[in-house]
């Protein structure tokens, strides 16, 4: 890779993470930056280990062509975890530090919600982390603080918009919206000509306007019933979830029930993820859906006049972050969609920047939340449509223990210590479990791409074990299927996986292929992908119904879908394991994410705010007051 990769001096057994994050002192990040060939003036600094990676570096290595492309997922997820950020850094490791190449990893940025509850940070661990691991988990650049603002920038408007319209006449709206000048002129601003023209409006001069103009210009009559956008903190705290507003005595009674959405899964942190330039991020914003008129029109943000000032509020965050791994290798952080509620990937425009930066037989390594099922589905159907970028290897994450699990091994409860069966030689369940990991196979492979598996070893496994899940991966169509111990050794640990994934990148012979085309209705998208998971059939509700109806009413129905669905089964039911089939999957509602460009389905219930358990994370977060450090974090 260059002249910053450092070698790793590793401990067994393994320390804690932020143990091995903090006996590593970081490059500048400058250094990490000019072995990249990023030039001072393509990037801030932020701090000495971490830097904002301006868009214009576009422009001047637009010209080099572009390296490999890998997406990294993993079979269904259990509570025994997979390792799948884990193995992203590791094999990014292993390809700078030990086998030459240039590369970038490419990952989300972490909420703090996880970070003080349950799941902890998302750095990846042992000795595969990116570092400063504090830094990384703990706001960062500010980007989801800039998404929590212009979030509740919009909400705010909202409200507001329809507080005033219900105390003042077509006329005075309109006076005050247009107000005039010194000189007694009135004139529309740039986002109000937005509006004109979506009504058809060609008239440019305020006093041109009909009575009937102006009531459609100047009254949203936003149906109160319909509102969808709401406001956002990144915290986990149940009771917001649902919660009354405008009960002071000066909102004069307009009272409305509505509730708190964690910071990322804002529409707008889907926006982020998937934007393409400054000017194609102002469409977004401008495009987002809050609701309808009571007539059954979609409102946007453009229509309350608010899609300028959110872009503004997001002009910083749309530039990726540069950190580095234990072993010097570079990373951009970069967005942070949920991948059960959202679509679950790191930016288009970070994944851009990377592929010129490492040029042709360089690897850039980006990672999909969840399984395969629902990460590298969207990844492939969501992210790589409007990105255009076509991925030449998927790797799929599996471990004994999880597959044990899927195979019909006993129930992991927190705190107790696991059952003799994940600890113990079991061909038969781990073969059993293998229906899984084989399901991923096919699916991922049916995109056109490469599959390669990697099998996060661990002590307790057997070879006979390790044989079994290799043979079956290989029999189920997957390129290559290797064991790894970058947890325990970093990259050294994942050269095989490297060295099997440049030669899956180097072998693509077939073109992307989508699941669906976007041409297709929404109900024959929803049942191409249901058909993926192994459902039988598709059971909409009245509501899903009527939603499905709307928005192909509104001309929404060309968008991709992004079904909201649990993580932890192909199917609707979460205890679900292995590869289930012939289920009729419900879908309770549907709902759109217009200015980010998906339509996204709700599988059963979905929370959108998670909640703290009895002991959360952050019992364990605490500083060294001696020595500034943040120790505890996981």
């Amino acid at each position: 890779m260059g002249k910053t990769t450092r070698k790793l001096e590793v401990l067994s057994p393994v320390p804690a993470d932020i143990d091995i994050a903090n006996s590593i002192e970081p490059l500048h990040i400058s250094e990490i930056a000019q072995d990249l060939n990023l030039s001072p003036q393509h990037y801030d600094l932020y701090g000495k280990y971490k830097a904002k990676v301006l868009l214009s570096a576009l422009d001047e290595h637009g010209g080099n062509g572009d390296g490999y492309y890998v997406v990294v997922g993993g079979i269904t997820p259990t509570p025994l975890g997979e390792g799948k950020s884990t193995t992203t850094v590791g094999l990014c490791q292993a390809l700078g530090a030990f086998l030459d190449k240039k590369v970038v990893t490419c990952l989300r940025q972490p909420s703090q919600g996880p970070t003080f509850g349950i799941k902890g940070g998302a750095a990846g661990g042992g000795y595969s982390q990116v570092i400063p691991m504090d830094e990384f988990n703990l706001h960062m650049t500010g980007d989801i603080h800039a998404i929590t603002a212009s979030n509740n920038l919009l909400a705010a408007a909202i409200d507001t918009r329809i507080f005033h319209e219900s105390s003042q006449s077509d006329k005075a709206l309109f006076n005050r919206l247009c107000p005039p000048n010194k000189e007694g002129k009135r004139s529309f601003n740039d986002i109000m000509f937005r509006r004109l023209k979506k009504l058809g409006i060609s008239k440019s001069v305020p006093e041109e306007l009909t009575q009937d103009e102006i009531k459609k210009f100047a009254r949203l009559d936003i149906d109160p019933e319909s509102i969808t956008w709401r406001r956002v903190m990144d915290v986990n705290d149940r009771f917001l979830r649902k919660i009354t507003v405008g009960q002071g005595p000066e909102e004069k009674g307009m009272v409305r029930e509505t509730g708190f959405d964690i910071s990322v899964a804002s529409e707008i942190m889907a926006v982020l993820a998937l934007t393409t330039s400054l000017s194609d991020m102002r469409e977004r914003l401008g495009k987002m859906v809050i609701g309808n008129s009571k007539a059954g029109d979609p409102i946007t943000a453009d229509d309350i006049g608010v899609g300028g000032a959110l872009t503004v509020l997001m002009r910083d965050a749309i530039n990726p972050t540069l950190m580095q791994t234990l072993e010097g290798t570079p990373v951009l952080v970069h967005a942070g969609p949920f991948a059960n509620i959202a679509h679950g990937n790191s930016s288009i425009v970070a994944d851009k920047i990377a592929l010129k930066l490492v040029g042709p037989g360089g690897f850039v390594v980006t990672e999909a939340g969840f399984g395969a099922d629902i990460g590298t589905e969207k990844f492939m159907n969501i992210k790589c449509r409007y990105s255009g970028l076509k991925p030449h290897c998927a790797i799929i994450v599996a471990t004994i223990r999880a597959l044990k699990m899927h195979g019909g091994g006993p129930a992991v409860v927190a705190g107790k210590p696991l059952d003799r069966a994940y600890t113990t030689e079991n061909v038969a369940l781990v073969e059993a479990g293998c229906v899984n990991l084989a399901r991923h196979i096919s699916n991922t492979k049916a995109y056109g791409v490469n599959v390669v598996v990697a099998l996060n070893k661990f002590s307790t496994d057997s070879e006979a074990e390790l044989n079994a899940v290799r043979s079956m991966a290989l029999s189920a169509g997957a390129f290559d299927a290797v064991i790894c111990t970058h947890h325990a050794h970093g990259g050294k640990g994942a050269v095989d996986l490297g060295i099997a994934v440049q030669k899956a990148c180097e072998n693509v012979t077939q073109p992307l292929k989508f699941l669906y085309p976007l041409d297709a209705s929404i109900k024959e998208k929803i049942e191409a992908i249901a058909k993926s998971y192994g459902a039988s059939g598709v059971e909409y509700s009245e509501q899903a119904d009527k939603q499905i109806e709307m928005y192909s009413k509104q001309g929404f129905s060309g968008l991709p879908i992004c079904m909201a669905k649990t993580q932890y089964s192909f199917s609707d039911n979460a205890s679900a394991k292995g590869a289930p089939s012939g289920f009729v999957l419900p879908i309770r509602d549907v709902r759109g994410s217009i200015g980010a460009g998906f339509i996204y389905p709700l599988v059963g219930t979905m929370s959108t705010m998670p909640g703290l358990p009895t002991r959360p994370c952050f019992y364990d977060i605490d500083l060294d007051t001696a020595t500034g450090r943040v120790i505890g974090l996981s």
